[in-house]
């Protein structure tokens, strides 16, 4: 249990998460590139922009960074989603 607690305490949890995510955009996007199938790269990187702030913000909170980096990163996630929810967005249509 030693291990899990310093992996989480230390704030390492969250940089094991983020270079999953890397490797995830990494396979989608060629996944893309070479199928033609998928999802596109800007709406990936909105999506998963939105929960890599959130991480970072955690991150930061377990490391002690100050306020004012989890701050941005909560930021940063409002903005990442608002733009998700934007592309994301369908004019409604008359029934």
């Amino acid at each position: 249990m030693a291990f899990l607690e310093e992996l989480v305490t230390s704030g390492r949890i969250v940089d094991l998460m983020l270079a999953f995510i890397v490797l995830e955009i990494v396979a989608l996007v060629l996944m893309r590139k070479f199928t033609g199938s998928g999802i596109a790269t800007l709406p990936l990187l909105t999506n998963i922009g939105a929960g890599t702030s959130l991480m970072l913000a955690l991150r930061a909170d377990l490391t002690g960074a100050g306020w004012t980096w989890i701050a941005f990163f909560l930021v940063a996630a409002l903005v990442f989603h608002v733009s998700d929810l934007a592309q994301r967005w369908q004019p409604h249509v008359g029934e």
